[in-house]
C-alpha cells in the first residue's frame, strides 16, 4: 500500500474550486474545464462524507447487493470515486480479493488522509488512494473493470469534463456504476433522465437500471459507446 505516495500528492495538489453552485461564467470555472460546456444545472454542496451509517447500510445488505448487481468478481480492478470514509472501498477490496485492486479517489485531501489511516490500520494491501479534481478523476488509462460513483454524482461540478476524462480509464468491457436518488439535485439526488442524458452526451450508453431503494434510489450501469465527442461538440442537457 503506497500511503507515502498519497501524502506526497496531497502536498502537490490543491483542492480545486467549490461545488455549491453552477458555473455559468467562464471566469468562475477552473482553467482545465473551460474547453467543455458548463452544466445547465446546480451542483449539490458536499455536506458530508457519509450517506448513512455503515451499520444501517449493512443491515439492509446494501454493498453486497450493489456489488452483485454490478457483477463485481474476484480479481477485478475497481475504482471508488468519491470514496468518502470508505464504506464501499473496504467492501470492494474484500470482494475483489488479493488478486484484485481497488483505487479509492476523492477530491478532499482530509478525506484521503482519514481513509489512508483506515486502510493502513486494517492492512488492506489491495487498496490505493488518489486525490482527484472536480473536472478530472485522474485515473490511469485502460485500468478498470468497474468504476463506482455512489451518492456523489450530484456533487460533480464539471460533469462533461469529468465523464469525458473518465472514459479512457475503462478496460474493454468496463462499466461505470452510478447509485443515486431520482430527485432534484438540490435534494442531493440526480434525476434519472438527466443522468442518462449527461452520460450519453459524452459517449456512454445505459445498459441497465435497477431500483435500489434500500441503497437510496437507483443503480445505473453505463458502458462506452461509439466515439468520444470533441469537447466543443458536446450538447448540454436540460435540467428537468
Amino acid at each position: 500500500m503506497r500511503v507515502a505516495a498519497v501524502f506526497a500528492a496531497l502536498t502537490a495538489v490543491s483542492l480545486l474550486g467549490g461545488c455549491d453552485a453552477p458555473w455559468d461564467d467562464g471566469g468562475d470555472r477552473i482553467e482545465t474545464a473551460r474547453d467543455f460546456p458548463p452544466a445547465d444545472r446546480p451542483v449539490a454542496p458536499i455536506t458530508s462524507t457519509k450517506w448513512s451509517t455503515e451499520e444501517a447500510r449493512d443491515r439492509v445488505n446494501e454493498a453486497e447487493d450493489v456489488m452483485d448487481s454490478a457483477d463485481v468478481r474476484p480479481g477485478m480492478t475497481v475504482a471508488d470515486i468519491g470514496a468518502g470514509d470508505g464504506y464501499y472501498t473496504v467492501r470492494l477490496a474484500q470482494r475483489v480479493g488479493e488478486h484484485g485492486r481497488v483505487l479509492a479517489q476523492d477530491i478532499m485531501p482530509e478525506v484521503i488522509e482519514r481513509l489512508a489511516d483506515r486502510v493502513a490500520r486494517n492492512r488492506l494491501d489491495n487498496i490505493s488512494l488518489k486525490l482527484g479534481a472536480v473536472d478530472d478523476p485522474r485515473l490511469p488509462a485502460a485500468s478498470f473493470d468497474r468504476v463506482f460513483m455512489v451518492h456523489m454524482y450530484h456533487e460533480i461540478g464539471e460533469p462533461y469534463a469529468f465523464l469525458w476524462r473518465l472514459r479512457p480509464a475503462l478496460r474493454r468491457g468496463g462499466q461505470v456504476i452510478v447509485v443515486d436518488g431520482d430527485r432534484p439535485i438540490a435534494q442531493h439526488g440526480t434525476p434519472f433522465r438527466l443522468l442518462v442524458c449527461e452520460f450519453e452526451a459524452v459517449g456512454y450508453k445505459l445498459v441497465s437500471y435497477d431500483d435500489k431503494q434500500h441503497a437510496g434510489g437507483y443503480l445505473a450501469r453505463f458502458v462506452p459507446a461509439g466515439t468520444r465527442p470533441d469537447p466543443d461538440a458536446i450538447t448540454v442537457c436540460d435540467n428537468p
